[in-house]
């Protein structure tokens, strides 16, 4: 028997699309062969960010776009709707393409994408709940400790002194009231979005620039100068895959990026006496320390959205059913609302979704173009790409356009890595990876001084 409170809805591709009255209505499909100046396969932020900016440097510029679904299927519209300005990464693995001043100018161009988004949504009448605040990461044990500070400290020495302190566990408390927190690291100059609204905004700003949005229209092989369809074919001399997390579905590209499943729900709207137990008056993004970590936020209505590690990877790199999560993950949700936000305990869950991020074999985000072949490519975020997909529009725009900028000298740009294993060795690799972080997250639960080695074990195994 499932819980009163379980999701009223679940799949549905995401909670932020009821939120807007529903999926958007179709765009017409390719209809036949035809040719462009830049063909884009994918209408996520990554696409749609490189669109608006080759279209502003270039108007001239036919831009045809090919997507499965519809714009804003993937990921864009199902994120967590943190614009973090940061990351995912291990900065010292970019220094096999760059040095080390390379690296503090991605984390400068990184940060400066929030700033960006945020100018490009007011200038363009783009509402989509961006509310400037902080994030907050919170240690909630001795072991959670041990990693904000290491985190501190690694942050701090690749340039984000400015953006990051540490929290005592008083200051944290007063901030938002999460049981057990020690302290917390905070992260100056982020912003919570709703996702939808933000792509499509964005997708409606790109068409009215020009831009033609083929939807319902599937990409199966890319080559030099063609995107083969299962409605014609897009010939082009520059072709970019933007395809994240659904890249695995193109012929040939099963092993490039593996599709790591991620999962969220959300509360009923919470009572002024609930928040008035939790605090959380900063709207900051909230996320913690776990291995298996969360990440959280208060939308504009007064629900918490909660989302974490789903099925972490199915065998053969398949992909969910129009955001459909199974049960075992909608209860480690509700399990972790309940344990961070107990006040919201009682509170009716109203969704459940999944999706999937896209993960390198080096979990490091790539941007490039080959000039041999006009094929482009950018993604990889490991789950913050609000931002890192706007820094990689822009610099797929002046990839495109054969400049040579900052963006385009940056060490993450034309990085190659190698492939992930085949079946089923990377199934086992990540699945081991997610049974031994859970491990250690139980492990140090227990309160024990240090992280668990178990977790550095897991990270080992999936090469994070």
């Amino acid at each position: 028997m499932q819980s009163p409170n379980w999701p009223v809805h679940t799949g549905d591709v995401s909670f932020w699309y009821q939120d807007i009255g529903g999926l958007p209505s179709p765009r017409p499909s390719l209809e036949g062969d035809t040719e462009a100046d830049v063909c884009i396969v994918g209408a996520g932020y990554t696409g749609l960010w490189t669109a608006y900016y080759l279209k502003k440097a270039k108007p001239e510029l036919n831009i045809v776009m090919v997507e499965a679904e519809f714009a804003g299927f993937g990921a864009s519209g199902r994120n967590g709707g943190w614009l973090t300005g940061t990351f995912a990464w291990n900065q010292e693995r970019y220094l096999t393409t760059g040095d080390a001043a390379g690296v503090w100018a991605m984390v400068d161009a990184m940060s400066g994408s929030v700033d960006e988004i945020v100018r490009l949504a007011e200038a363009e009448g783009i509402d989509a709940d961006i509310h400037r605040t902080s994030e907050l990461l919170v240690a909630t044990n001795p072991g959670q400790l041990v990693r904000l500070k290491e985190e501190l400290q690694q942050r701090r020495q690749w340039g984000e002194a400015d953006r990051v302190r540490e929290l005592s566990e008083q200051e944290a408390k007063a901030r938002v009231q999460i049981p057990g927190a020690l302290g917390a690291m905070e992260i100056g100059n982020v912003a919570r979005i709703q996702p939808a609204k933000l792509v499509q905004g964005l997708a409606k700003v790109v068409e009215q620039l020009g831009v033609r949005i083929a939807e319902s229209t599937r990409v199966t092989r890319l080559e030099a100068g063609r995107a083969v369809t299962d409605r014609g074919t897009v010939t082009a001399p520059i072709i970019l895959r933007a395809t994240e997390g659904f890249t695995a579905t193109l012929d040939g590209s099963k092993r490039d990026w593996l599709p790591l499943n991620s999962a969220q729900i959300v509360t009923e709207p919470l009572s002024e006496e609930v928040w008035a137990q939790i605090g959380w008056d900063g709207r900051e993004i909230v996320g913690d320390f776990a291995n298996a970590y969360c990440y959280c936020q208060r939308t504009r209505e007064g629900r918490i959205a909660v989302g974490s590690r789903g099925l972490p990877y199915r065998l053969g790199s398949k992909l969910d059913h129009r955001g459909t999560p199974d049960s075992v993950t909608i209860r480690n949700l509700m399990q972790i609302l309940h344990r961070h936000f107990p006040a919201a305990s009682k509170a009716r869950v109203d969704h459940a979704w999944c999706g999937v991020l896209g993960v390198p074999r080096d979990w490091c985000a790539t941007v490039g173009l080959d000039p041999k072949t006009g094929i482009g490519w950018a993604g990889g975020y490991v789950g913050v790409g609000v931002s890192t997909s706007n820094l990689a529009g822009r610099t797929l725009c002046d990839l495109t356009l054969g400049r040579d900028t900052d963006l385009t000298r940056l060490p993450w740009v034309n990085r190659r890595v190698r492939r992930w294993e085949p079946e089923p060795l990377r199934w086992l690799g990540v699945r081991g990876m997610h049974v031994l972080l859970n491990s250690a997250d139980r492990h140090e639960a227990k309160g024990g001084p240090k992280p668990s080695r178990l977790a550095l074990l897991g990270y080992w195994l999936a090469g994070h």
